[in-house]
């Protein structure tokens, strides 16, 4: 089996659903108001690639999200290490971090609007919060999930607390740090949408929004596209360190 060949495998259902949707416009089985047209839609998509509009707005999210899930990830990874490292920390710490974990998005929504109003500085905040929690319990389990006899052999070789952390504890939690930095990705992206969606005046988003106003739905099925394109490219990539940083190990590959 070649590169290309799961690359194409996951290339035939889009595929086959952009013929049907097609068939079915053509055909005049949907409302063309609702479902526009695959044709339709990849024309609004390089009409506003050509004016710049949609690159200026993916630009805004782009940094946005990225913003967010440096500081939010950061943090969780940052904190998650010394909760799973330290059973002090966790007392601390661990209690409070899980129960923020259960409040929903939606709810702290109008308080970051009241505390930080409708600025840069709510939907960074909003989308490092979403980013924080996934890094944050991965990042625990993968120091807690080492096996307790790596730590025997690092005692007995007098390892220091530094090379225990960069020789052991590191290499053995990655699986489960990555895993977190997927989820943390994907919730940051998903955050950015609500984030832009409660007051934004640029942005995939505030597109999305904006052409709803106007029953421009080609546009926001653009939007749309946008978004699950640019979260698949960035699950892609870590999906590509994945493979760098874990090739050591043997796993089941289906």
């Amino acid at each position: 089996m070649t590169r290309k060949t799961p690359i194409l495998l996951g290339l035939i259902l889009p595929v086959l659903v952009l013929i049907l949707w097609q068939l079915a416009s053509l055909l005049e089985l949907v409302n063309p108001m609702l479902f526009p047209s695959p044709i339709s839609i990849f024309k609004a998509f390089y009409s506003m690639l050509l004016s710049g509009e949609l690159l200026h707005h993916l630009r805004i999210s782009v940094v946005r999200a990225a913003l967010g899930f440096v500081i939010g990830g950061g943090l969780g990874l940052l904190i998650g290490m010394l909760v799973g490292m330290f059973s002090r920390v966790e007392q601390l710490l661990d209690p409070t971090v899980q129960m923020l974990r259960t409040v929903p998005l939606l709810a702290i929504t109008p308080l970051f609007i009241l505390w930080f109003g409708f600025g840069e500085l709510s939907k960074v905040l909003l989308i490092a919060m979403g980013a924080f929690f996934p890094l944050y319990v991965n990042a625990f389990l993968g120091v807690r999930n080492v096996d307790a006899k790596f730590f025997d052999v690092a005692r007995v070789l007098e390892f220091s607390r530094y090379k225990q952390f960069t020789k052991l504890i590191i290499p053995a939690a990655m699986p489960q740090v990555l895993l977190g930095l997927r989820l943390s990705l994907s919730t940051a992206w998903l955050c950015l949408v609500v984030a832009e969606l409660m007051g934004a005046d640029q942005g995939i988003g505030y597109l999305i929004q904006d052409a709803r106003s106007f029953m421009r739905t080609g546009v926001v099925f653009v939007g749309i596209f946008i978004f699950a394109l640019v979260g698949k490219l960035s699950d892609s990539l870590v999906k590509i360190l994945e493979r760098r940083l874990l090739s050591w190990r043997d796993s089941y590959k289906g």
